[in-house]
C-alpha cells in the first residue's frame, strides 16, 4: 500500500510538471541518483546541457532498491507518462518492457552496437529489434585467496580440490556463494550450469530446466553444502553475508560482484586486503566459463515528447569517456569493449583491465523473455528446497519446468515444441 500510494503522488506530480508552451523542452532520466553515482550523474548533466544549450534536463529521483523502482516504473508507463523520458533499466526489465510497448525500439536512431559485448545486446533485444543500450556492466566473478591458492582453478573439479586444500589450512570454508531464495540463487545457477554446458531456457525459448546438465550443475551445488564446502548458511546468504564471509578470512573463494572489489581491499577494514584476485567461474568439461550478466541499461520511454533529444543524452551518457569516468569514480565495469584498451582504465578500476575482461567476455545473460520475473520465482523456490534437501535434484527441476512452461503457455509465448 505504501509503495501504490509513493506511485500516485509522483505520477501525480509528474502530470503536473508538464512543459510551458514556449519553455525550453526538458529531459528528465530516472535512475541511481544517490551517493557517488548521483554526483557524477549530475556532473555529466551539466556537461550535456552546456553543449546542448537547447535542452535542460532534470534527475527524477527513484528508490535504489530493484523492486520498489520497478513497480514505479510500471505504475507510470501503465499510464502512459510521457516522463521520465530516459529510464534506467535492471538488465532483465528491457524485454518486459519492449514487449509492454513501453520503451522505443532504437532501429530509427541508427545507434552504433559493435562496441558493446554481446550478451549486453542480447539482453536488449526483444523480437530481433534493439530497445535500451548498455550503460554499464555487473557480471559474476570468482573471488580467491592468493595467499592460500597459487593459481585460480581451471575446472570445476579443480575449484573443489583447492577448496578443499585451502579450508585445510585454516579458513572455515572452502567457498561461499548467495544462496538465498531471491534472484541470487538463480544466478549462481546460471553460472555453474553454463559450466556444464546447460541453459535454463532453449534459443527457441523451450524450457531446458531439468537437462541432464542442469541436474549436474544442480548436484554440485548441494554437494558443496554436502560435504562442507560451503557452508549450509549460505542458503540464507545474500551478496553482503558472503563478503564479510571472505572479508573476515573466513573461506577460501567467494562468488560476487563486482562491488565487493573496493570493499575487499581496504587496509584496516579487510583481512585479506592485499591477497586477493578474481577470475572467471571454472567449468567442467563440455561446458564453459559463465558470468551471470547484470547492469544498467538506458531506454526511452515509448510516451515521450522528445526521443530524439532522449538519445541524444543516452548517446552523451554511454559514451567511451563518460563510461571511463563512471569506472574511477563508482568502479563501475564499462559496458563497451574499446574502454578496456584504455590505459586509464586499470587506474580507475584499481585492478587489471585483462583480468576483468576475461570475466565480461564470458558474460551470460538470463532468458531473454517478458515474463522472466515469474520464471525465476518458480525456479528460486526450486533450487532452495532441492539445495535444501527437501526435495531430489532432479525431481525438483522436473517440477520447476512444468510450471515454467505453464507460464509460458499461459502467456504465448510457449514454441510450438518443448524439448
Amino acid at each position: 500500500m505504501r509503495n501504490r500510494a509513493l506511485g500516485v503522488l509522483l505520477l501525480l506530480l509528474l502530470c503536473a510538471c508538464g512543459e510551458r508552451e514556449g519553455s525550453v523542452p526538458t529531459l528528465t532520466v530516472s535512475g541511481s541518483a544517490v551517493g557517488a553515482e548521483g554526483e557524477v550523474l549530475s556532473r555529466q548533466i551539466r556537461r550535456f546541457m552546456a553543449e546542448n544549450p537547447g535542452l535542460r534536463v532534470t534527475v527524477q529521483r527513484v528508490p535504489d532498491d530493484a523492486t520498489q523502482r520497478h513497480q514505479l516504473y510500471v505504475q507510470w508507463l501503465n499510464a502512459h507518462v510521457g516522463t521520465p523520458d530516459v529510464l534506467q533499466l535492471d538488465v532483465v526489465w528491457t524485454p518486459e518492457f519492449a514487449a509492454a510497448g513501453w520503451i522505443l525500439p532504437l532501429d530509427r536512431f541508427s545507434p552504433g552496437s559493435s562496441d558493446f559485448f554481446p550478451a549486453s545486446l542480447a539482453a536488449n533485444t526483444w523480437q530481433g529489434k534493439l530497445y535500451a543500450l548498455p550503460w554499464f556492466m555487473d557480471v559474476g566473478m570468482l573471488y580467491w585467496r592468493t595467499d592460500l591458492v597459487a593459481a585460480p582453478p581451471g575446472s570445476l573439479d579443480e575449484l573443489t580440490a583447492l577448496a578443499r586444500r585451502g579450508q585445510a589450512a585454516g579458513p572455515r570454508y572452502g567457498i561461499v556463494w548467495q544462496g538465498a531464495r531471491y534472484e541470487g540463487i538463480v544466478t549462481v545457477f546460471l553460472e555453474i550450469l553454463g559450466g556444464f554446458g546447460g541453459r535454463i531456457l532453449t534459443p527457441s525459448g523451450g524450457v531446458a530446466v531439468d537437462s541432464p546438465q542442469a541436474v549436474a550443475a544442480l548436484a554440485y551445488l548441494k554437494g558443496q553444502i554436502a560435504s562442507g564446502l560451503a557452508p549450509p548458511e549460505v542458503l540464507t546468504w545474500h551478496e553482503e553475508e558472503t563478503r564479510f564471509a571472505f572479508q573476515n578470512g573466513n573461506t577460501v573463494f567467494l562468488r560476487n560482484w563486482p562491488y565487493a572489489w573496493a570493499l575487499l581491499g581496504k587496509p584496516g577494514e579487510s583481512k585479506v586486503a592485499g591477497r586477493f584476485a578474481i577470475a572467471p567461474m571454472p567449468a567442467a568439461p563440455g561446458g564453459e566459463p559463465t558470468a551471470a550478466l547484470g547492469g544498467a541499461q538506458l531506454a526511452i520511454n515509448a510516451y515521450s515528447r522528445h526521443p530524439e533529444a532522449a538519445f541524444r543524452l543516452i548517446s552523451y551518457l554511454i559514451a567511451p569517456e563518460r563510461m571511463l569516468e563512471r569506472a574511477r569514480v563508482v568502479g563501475q565495469y564499462p559496458a563497451r569493449r574499446s574502454v578496456y584498451r584504455d590505459p586509464r582504465l586499470g587506474e580507475a578500476l584499481g585492478a587489471d583491465p585483462a583480468a576483468i575482461l576475461a570475466i565480461v567476455e564470458q558474460a551470460r545473460a538470463r532468458p531473454v523473455t517478458p515474463v522472466w520475473t515469474e520464471l525465476s520465482e518458480i525456479l528460486q523456490i526450486h533450487l532452495h528446497r532441492a539445495l535444501a534437501g527437501q526435495t531430489g535434484t532432479a525431481a525438483a527441476l522436473k517440477e520447476a519446468r512444468r510450471e515454467m512452461e505453464a507460464v509460458l503457455e499461459r502467456s504465448g509465448l510457449a514454441p510450438e515444441e518443448n524439448p
